[in-house]
C-alpha cells in the first residue's frame, strides 16, 4: 500500500499510529459518519464497518457512474483503513454477533435515525450495560432530542434549517447552498473531536459516555462571523456573494481576464494597495476611511477598485499584490487546485491500490503527524470482505461461521 511522507520532514519513528490498539465499530453509511471513522482509521483506530448484507452502505452504489466494480468513488474516498463486516442486525444471530463485538470495542459510532437504535436493542443504554467503557457517538440530522428530532436529516436540510443557506450566494439571487457538504462534515470533525475527548476521559474514569452530534447543530456552530453581526447590530445577515462580514476589500475580484481573489483586512493592507494600484485617492476619500467605513460602502468601493483590476489580468495582479505582502489567490477548480504545484507538495492527491478498480486515487490527508504520519493501510473494504478475518478474531470456529450463516446472520 502507498504511504504518505511529509516532504522535507525528519524520518518518522517507529511508533505505532497514535490510535493504533482502539477498536471502532462502525455503523454508519453515506457521509458524516462514515467520513468521521475514516478519520479514526487513518490514525491507527481498527475501524470495522458493520454493513447491511447484500446491499452495503448505500454510498456503495451513489453518484451516477460506475467504475470497474460495484463501489462508487465516492465510497472509496471515505471509507480507506477499514474492514468490512455484514451482519443483519434485525436478526437474532446477527444481532448476538454484533454484542459479542461490543464487548470488546472502545467506540461505536450510528447514524440511524433516532430510535431506530433502540428498536434494534443496540442503543446506548444497552450497550454500555455490556461494556460500561463503550464511547457511543449518534450522528444524525438534527439530534436525539427535541421537535426536530424524527425527522430526516440531510446536508441540504442542515443547510437550509440552521441559517447556512440564507447568507450563502449573492445579494437578491435565489436559495444556494454551500458547494461542499458543510453540515455532513462539519458534524463528522465535531464527533471525532468528541469521541477521542471522551476516549480520554474514559481513561481516567473508567466509564464511556454517549455524544449526541447533529448536522444542524454542526451548521449554526459555523456561523460565527454572521450571528455575532445580529447580536450586536440587530441586522439580520444576508449574502454577500464572496464577501466577508469583518472586513472590506476581502473578496473576489475582476480583472482584466476573469476573477481572482484579495484582502486588503487592516489599514496597513488598505494604504498598500491603494499605493500599488496608483488609487491614492481613495485614501482620501471619507467613504473609505477606517473598517466600518468601507464595509458600509463596500460595493462601490469594489466598482473603484475594479477600475483599476480590469486593466490587468489576473496572474499579474495576483504576483503584484503577493510581493508587497497583501494576500491574494487564483481561483482554481478542484483539478487545478490538486493538480497546482502546492497540492502535488502537499500530497493531496493519494493512490491505493484497490483489488478490483487497480489504482485508485483518494484524497489526502488533511493534517500531517511528523512523527507518525498516517498511511494507507487498507483499500476501501469490499462488501464483507473481512466478515471472516473479524469473527475468527472474536473466537469463533470455522464451524460456528457456518452456523451463524445458517441462521441468516449474514444475509437478509
Amino acid at each position: 500500500m502507498d504511504t504518505i511522507e511529509e516532504p522535507d520532514s525528519p524520518p518518522a519513528d517507529t511508533r505505532p499510529l497514535p490510535l493504533a490498539g482502539i477498536r471502532v465499530l462502525d455503523v454508519t453509511q453515506v457521509m458524516a459518519g462514515p467520513f468521521c471513522t475514516m478519520l479514526l482509521a487513518d490514525l491507527g483506530a481498527d475501524v470495522i464497518k458493520i454493513e447491511p448484507p447484500e446491499t452495503g452502505d448505500q454510498t456503495r452504489g451513489a453518484m451516477g457512474f460506475k467504475l470497474k466494480g460495484n463501489d462508487s468513488m465516492g465510497f472509496l474516498n471515505l471509507n480507506r483503513n477499514k474492514r468490512s463486516l455484514t451482519l443483519n442486525l434485525k436478526n437474532p444471530a446477527g444481532k448476538a454477533t454484533f454484542l459479542k463485538l461490543v464487548e470488546k470495542a472502545d467506540i461505536v459510532v450510528e447514524n440511524y435515525r433516532p430510535g431506530v437504535v433502540k428498536k434494534l436493542d443496540i442503543d446506548y443504554e444497552t450497550l454500555s450495560a455490556i461494556n460500561p467503557r463503550l464511547v457511543y457517538a449518534s450522528i444524525s440530522g438534527f439530534g436525539q432530542s427535541g421537535p426536530w428530532a424524527d425527522r430526516p436529516g440531510f446536508d441540504l436540510m442542515a443547510q437550509a434549517m440552521s441559517g447556512v443557506m440564507s447568507v450563502t450566494g449573492h445579494p437578491g439571487g435565489p436559495p444556494v447552498k454551500a458547494g461542499v457538504p458543510v453540515a455532513d462534515i462539519g458534524c463528522a470533525l465535531f464527533a471525532t473531536y468528541a469521541i477521542l475527548a471522551a476516549y480520554i476521559g474514559c481513561k481516567s474514569t473508567g466509564r464511556g459516555q454517549f455524544i449526541d452530534a447533529s448536522l444542524f447543530e454542526a451548521a449554526m456552530a459555523f456561523s460565527i462571523w454572521d450571528i455575532s453581526e445580529y447580536w450586536g447590530t440587530g441586522r439580520v445577515p444576508e449574502p454577500l456573494g464572496t464577501a466577508n462580514r469583518m472586513s472590506a476589500p476581502y473578496q473576489a475580484v475582476k480583472a482584466a481576464d476573469g476573477y481572482f481573489v484579495m484582502g486588503a483586512t487592516n489599514q496597513k493592507l488598505w494604504r498598500l494597495l491603494c499605493q500599488e494600484l496608483g488609487r491614492e485617492d481613495l485614501l482620501d476619500d471619507p467613504r473609505y476611511t477606517d473598517i466600518p467605513s468601507r464595509l458600509a460602502n463596500r460595493d462601490i468601493l469594489i466598482t473603484e477598485l475594479e477600475k483599476t483590476f480590469i486593466t490587468r489580468s489576473r496572474d499579474e495582479w495576483v504576483k503584484r499584490l503577493l510581493d508587497i505582502g497583501i494576500p491574494a489567490g487564483h481561483m482554481h477548480t478542484y483539478p487545478q487546485a490538486f493538480e497546482s504545484e502546492h497540492g502535488r507538495h502537499r500530497q493531496m492527491r493519494l493512490e491505493i491500490d484497490h483489488p478490483v478498480e487497480g489504482k485508485v486515487p483518494n484524497i489526502g490527508f488533511p493534517v500531517k503527524l511528523t512523527g507518525t504520519p498516517q498511511q494507507i493501510r487498507m483499500h476501501p473494504p469490499l462488501l464483507g470482505e473481512h466478515t471472516d478475518e473479524v469473527l475468527v478474531e472474536l473466537g469463533l470456529e470455522p464451524e460456528s461461521l457456518e452456523e451463524l450463516r445458517a441462521q441468516g446472520a449474514f444475509s437478509l
